[in-house]
């Protein structure tokens, strides 16, 4: 299994740095979540991570392997995946079908579309076994229009898996999922643990607590605390700057 490393890393938009100096990892194996309020700076950290922004200074590692001045494909063959936010789905393809897609682009082959994806034994079977580890396999030949909202985040889920990530980025895999949905897609992350290191971005307090390892609060663009789950949860700093706002709300 591989780790992620995060030194210093830098962003900035004008005068406004959105990204202040975070050094943060990814022990092999792990779940390390990533928690703070809406315009802490998450979804730019994500897409710094992911390649599909540059960063001012500081530097991204996957295992020994710098990667800062890689593009996101490049990333991406060296095993560092992004789920959620940025995958394309075909709507008018079954899920089977998006899955083989992403099993023939990991594999370097060229695309074919229109139905002859699905035909192919090999890839058939590749793309039925990521959407059996995102728990969809019962879903393998329902167009992607079709699937309800739910469904569609474990179809995202299952592309990812496809390229078999060595590292894992999932950048808010719950939003607008609930009820029932929202804990079998829980018990399916779970079991999905320690297969790779995961780095989740997620505003479901019971699910981060539930799967992390570790959690890192980022407010402000800067980590405050980084530490196990009920540490994060008990520490003062951290109930004030965001888990007694988010407690309050579910009040």
């Amino acid at each position: 299994m591989t780790s992620l490393t995060v030194t210093n890393l830098r962003k900035s938009f004008g005068a406004l740095q959105v990204t202040d100096d975070v050094s943060l990892s990814g022990a092999p194996g792990e779940i390390h979540a990533i928690i703070g309020p809406n315009g802490a700076g998450k979804t730019t950290l994500i897409a710094q991570l992911s390649g599909q922004l540059a960063s001012d200074g500081g530097s991204v590692a996957i295992g020994d392997r710098d990667v800062t001045r890689l593009s996101m494909p490049e990333r991406v063959r060296l095993g560092l995946a992004r789920s959620f936010q940025i995958t394309s789905v075909l709507p008018g393809f079954t899920a089977l079908e998006n899955v083989a897609l992403a099993v023939q682009a990991r594999d370097g082959s060229s695309f074919r579309f229109f139905g002859t994806v699905a035909k192919e034994e090999p890839l058939n079977a590749a793309a039925l076994t990521s959407l059996r580890d995102a728990g969809l396999d019962h879903r393998a030949d329902v167009l992607a229009k079709s699937l309800s909202h739910g469904e569609h985040r474990r179809l995202e889920l299952a592309i990812a898996l496809a390229t078999q990530p060595k590292v894992l980025l999932l950048d808010e895999p719950l939003a607008g999922v609930g009820g029932e949905d929202a804990d079998n897609f829980v018990e399916n992350l779970s079991k999905l643990k320690g297969r790779f290191t995961m780095l989740l971005i997620e505003h479901d307090m019971d699910a981060v607590f539930a799967l992390a390892d570790r959690v890192s609060v980022l407010v402000y663009g800067r980590i405050i605390a980084t530490g196990s789950p009920s540490d994060i949860r008990n520490d003062p700093e951290v109930r004030a700057a965001y888990l007694g706002e988010e407690e309050g709300e579910a009040a």
